[in-house]
């Protein structure tokens, strides 16, 4: 029996277990005879080290997807889906107050014309480790070691962790973002019903 190979534009661990995980509870609906198969592979974000808007952070996920939907056709890659991640910040400003929030993007792409973003919800950054993205420039996943007291928390916990105390970790938040850029791909008949078809 064919494989159905979805591939990932990163090989951190965080990221390629989140969709392990997501298509262990979505898998069936996409494709219910056929085993599924993540492969990782880098693909550029196209975007700073840590986006500071929504519209950039989903840029990037979008961007890494489409990097590997176009290495798959030149290369001949048998890949059916195609799954870009980025995570980075979002800064609101509520009653003249800043917030800077935590989100998790995934973007999934067919490679033949469709595509959907999923979101992980957000959790709020404490004013110290914002002032220092934010405003300083330092590498969350740099800025979060420091924070922390740790060494690569990023491709542990990641930043998602150490926030939540482990509650939602960064592998925890990534697949819901999968499970939800998948929504139009497992409900398709809802989704290309009742709107139009969302380009890549």
């Amino acid at each position: 029996m064919p494989k159905t190979i979805v591939a990932v534009g990163s090989t951190r661990r965080p990221k390629l277990n989140a969709v392990w995980e997501a298509l262990t509870i979505l898998g069936p609906t996409l494709d219910p005879n056929a085993p599924f198969e993540v492969v990782g592979q880098e693909a550029s974000s196209g975007v700073a080290h840590t986006p500071l808007s929504r519209a950039e952070i989903m840029s990037g996920a979008k961007h890494r997807a489409q990097a590997l939907a176009t290495r798959a056709r030149d290369e001949n890659f048998p890949w059916r889906f195609f799954v870009g991640l980025e995570g980075g910040l979002e800064i609101v400003s509520i009653d003249e107050q800043r917030l800077v929030f935590l989100e998790n993007w995934a973007y999934v792409t067919d490679g033949g014309g469709y595509g959907a973003y999923g979101q992980s919800g957000s959790v709020l950054l404490p004013d110290a480790l914002a002032r220092k993205v934010v405003d300083e420039g330092t590498e969350l996943g740099i800025a979060i070691d420091t924070f922390a007291g740790g060494h690569g928390i990023r491709d542990a916990q990641g930043a998602w962790g150490v926030l939540t105390r482990n509650l939602i970790t960064r592998q925890d938040a990534f697949r819901v973002a999968v499970i939800n850029a998948f929504a139009p791909f497992f409900n398709a008949a809802l989704y290309r019903e009742t709107s139009n078809p969302l380009r890549v």
